[in-house]
Order: C-alpha cells, then sequence, then structure tokens
C-alpha cells in the first residue's frame, strides 16, 4: 500500500494469477535468499507460485548466481535438469526472499510501442523499425521488492511486459539465429515518470526509465525450451486489483528473433534484451501493484 509523507511507494507485485499449486517440470530459474543460507543462491522454482530447490544443495559446484550460470552453457543447465527430475525438498515459498532472475546485466535493451493494440489505444502509427532505449541495471529490483515513488515526478507510470534473457553473446546476429543466444523469458514491469520522459531531459527517455527501482523483474526465468511459443502469451496488469492492462505477446510488432538481429548490429546484445513479457503457457501472468494519481 502507499505510504504518506515525503516517500511514497509504489509496491509492485509481479506474480502468476492465482490458480491452484500445479507442480511443473518445465524449467523456471530463480535467484532467491534464505534465512538459513548465506546470500544469494540459485534455484528452481518447484512450479508456478510454488516452493524452490536450492540448486546448491544439489551441487555445491554450481554458481549461485544467474550469470555466471548462464555462462557455464548447456553443461549447468543439464545439472539443473537433473535436480528438478531428482525430487529433492523443496523450500516453502514463505521462507524465501525472490530477487530478480537477472542482476546486473551488462545490458538493458528495451523497445517501446512494440504492441499493435497499444499503438491504436494511444493512436499513434504502428512504427516501422523498432524504437529502441535502455533502462539502468541500477533499476532493477525483486518481483515483491517496493518500487519507490520519487518525489521529483508526479507522473509514475506502469506497463507488464515480456523479458527475453540473453545468455549467449553475439554481434551481427542473423533474425534466423537470434533464438540460439536466447536463454529463456521472465516478467518485469517497466515503470516510468512520464514527465521526466516526455517533457524533460531534451524528451529523451532514459531519465524517464532509469529511477531506482523502476524495473521490477521475475520471479523465474523460464527456459526457452519451457516455452512453447513466446509470440501468443497473454499479459495482463492490475494495479489496485483493477486490469488496466490485458494483451498477448502476439500484438507484437517485431518479434523476439527481428529485435536480437536488429539490436546486434554493431554491438553485442550481451545477457538481457527485453521488452514484452510472459512465462507460463496455460495462465495469466499479471503485474499487481499501487501507484498514485496522476
Amino acid at each position: 500500500m502507499l505510504v504518506s509523507g515525503r516517500r511514497r511507494w509504489l509496491t509492485a507485485l509481479l506474480q502468476a494469477q492465482r490458480w491452484p499449486f500445479q507442480p511443473s517440470r518445465d524449467m523456471r530459474l530463480v535467484q532467491f535468499r534464505a534465512p538459513h543460507l548465506t546470500g544469494p543462491h540459485l534455484g528452481l522454482e518447484s512450479g508456478n507460485g510454488g516452493g524452490v530447490i536450492n540448486l546448491s544443495a544439489f551441487d555445491p559446484t554450481l554458481p549461485k548466481t544467474m550469470i555466471e550460470f548462464l555462462g557455464q552453457g548447456e553443461a549447468a543447465l543439464s545439472v539443473a535438469k537433473r535436480a528438478l527430475a531428482a525430487q529433492l525438498p523443496v523450500l516453502p515459498r514463505s521462507e524465501v526472499t525472490f530477487l530478480a532472475p537477472v542482476t546486473r546485466p551488462d545490458k538493458v535493451v528495451c523497445v517501446g510501442m512494440n504492441y499493435v493494440d497499444h499503438c491504436k489505444e494511444q493512436n499513434v502509427p504502428v512504427p516501422k523499425e523498432p524504437i529502441y532505449f535502455s533502462k539502468f541495471a541500477s533499476s532493477i529490483v525483486g518481483p515483491y521488492d517496493e518500487v519507490v515513488l520519487p518525489p521529483e515526478s508526479q507522473e509514475v507510470d506502469w506497463e507488464v511486459e515480456l523479458a527475453v534473457v540473453v545468455g549467449k553473446k553475439g554481434k551481427h546476429i542473423k533474425a534466423t539465429d537470434a533464438m540460439a543466444h536466447v536463454a529463456g523469458f521472465t516478467v518485469a514491469h517497466d515503470v516510468s515518470a512520464r514527465d521526466w520522459q516526455m517533457r524533460r531531459n531534451g524528451k529523451q527517455w532514459l531519465l524517464g526509465k532509469t529511477f531506482d527501482t523502476f524495473c521490477p523483474l521475475g520471479p523465474a526465468l523460464v527456459t526457452k525450451d519451457s516455452v512453447a511459443d513466446p509470440h501468443n502469451l497473454k499479459i495482463c496488469c492490475r494495479v489496485n486489483g483493477e486490469v488496466v492492462q490485458s494483451s498477448n505477446t502476439n500484438q507484437m510488432v517485431f518479434k523476439t528473433e527481428e529485435l536480437i538481429a536488429w539490436v546486434s548490429q554493431g554491438r553485442h546484445p550481451d545477457w538481457h534484451p527485453p521488452r514484452c513479457w510472459c512465462i507460463q503457457k496455460t495462465s495469466c501472468l499479471s503485474q499487481e501493484g499501487r501507484r498514485s494519481p496522476v
């Protein structure tokens, strides 16, 4: 809830629709903390809304951060797959703190106006080329962390997105080869200070997009082999319990492969170009939050 005073907060909860819990064989990688463990750990969410399997308990040699894990490629993923099949003890969800599934990526590359229905809603032409912008990696927070409403802005806004996590470096990547560079997908919240984005800083978007806590991410990185079609996923956003965004990734103007090919011209996309969201093939992924009037 919002807290009155000099510091106001936007509580951003990125979570799946509350369907009855079903154990999952999908690979849902998470970063988490627990009171009995030192520092962050890498784990497997046992299902959408389920508890967490501690990968370090299965294999202590595995990295404890997602970027290091992805850097080991298929070797690390094969260990995680064995852990998923081993029916290991599960830490209750109430006993863990979920961190963003990817922290401190080299780049956070975003694409604006990339949904046909959103363009129609805004009464603007559908872009003929991707409209890229960035968010600072320092704006990333966990999926259930507080989002600070900065006193410098009176127009904080929300947008649910599908994030594509790039786990393999490349340059001048062909669209036909792009998915080979993708590790998986996660859900995120593109929080914006619209007054800073649209009217200040020479109307450049960067500062309006990169206030601290303006990129909640997660909870899970779902590997690409667990997502049948990333371009047919329902996405929605709730604010104060009211659905304020409801769409599908089939509305994307530029698909994942084309976006990666485009942005990799002359630069490494590295770990994480987003701008879309999802992760569960059967349920609606939602972004819940509270905001101040604008």
